[in-house]
């Protein structure tokens, strides 16, 4: 069994880390270079920074933020949020960035994945799809999945496995999957959606949204064959500690990443 990853999000919005429910009533969650900087100290696996407000806004990603981060933090990072062009990407690797995440403009225009995969390698293209329930892709057995983009402000249209396949087969190297309606609830992730988008696809999958308790992350890992699981206020309000939660992980017969 390949290691399971821990990587919290750091939703960026002017700056701040900020994290809401459901993508929406945010509340401000500290600066967003101390909280890269604890998170490289204490044991996260990697870091993913999400310029929040960047593709709605119609603007750039904070290179300059990326750049304080990366220079704060020794661990890989993931950076998303207003990505469209070669030339975005090529600026964020240089400001620091291990990865970048692309959402909205992957699916206006779906061969940026096999641009971005040719000129970067796949190692570098994360995938990330939003999703929120939608009965109307029901099929019998199993409960329908709609990709929204635009910050989860917009459906798609576009059946969330389906969307993953393609992406895959583009040349993504990593799907970032998160649940819009679990997002921010603690109630847990979306397993059965995690395991499906997992069994569909030859990369990883990061699961996001709903994370409330260890014994969630333990079933993402075990029952929603996630390579990694994210999640954002129970590691900023110390709701739960990496530390411990590696520990807790470990002893139920979960490979951890360790770091040097």
């Amino acid at each position: 069994m390949l290691a399971k990853r821990i990587i919290p999000c750091l939703d960026v919005r002017d700056g701040r880390t900020v994290k809401g429910v459901n993508f929406v009533n945010l509340r401000d969650a500290g600066d967003a270079v101390e909280l890269a900087k604890a998170y490289s100290l204490c044991g996260a696996d990697e870091l993913t920074f999400l310029d929040i407000t960047a593709t709605v806004e119609n603007r750039s990603t904070f290179r300059a933020l990326v750049e304080r981060i990366a220079q704060n933090i020794a661990i890989p990072f993931t950076v998303g949020g207003g990505i469209r062009t070669s030339d975005d990407v090529s600026a964020l690797l240089d400001s620091g960035a291990d990865k970048i995440s692309i959402n909205s403009q992957a699916i206006a225009d779906p061969s940026v994945i096999d641009s971005l995969a040719l000129r970067f390698g796949s190692q570098c293209v994360v995938c990330a799809i939003d999703a929120r329930r939608n009965p109307a892709f029901d099929t019998p057995g199993t409960e329908g999945w709609e990709v929204y983009v635009h910050g989860g402000r917009k459906p798609t249209g576009i059946e969330v496995v389906t969307w993953a396949k393609e992406a895959y087969n583009r040349g993504a190297g990593e799907i970032l999957l998160t649940s819009m309606d679990r997002d921010g609830t603690k109630g847990g992730f979306a397993i059965d959606l995690t395991r499906r988008v997992a069994q569909a696809v030859g990369i990883p999958v990061i699961a996001s949204g709903g994370a409330g308790a260890m014994e969630h992350f333990e079933a993402v890992f075990k029952e929603g064959k996630a390579d990694a699981a994210l999640a954002a206020s129970i590691f900023h309000f110390h709701e739960i500690d990496i530390p411990q939660l590696k520990i807790f992980l470990g002893q139920r017969g979960i490979t951890m990443r360790t770091r040097q």
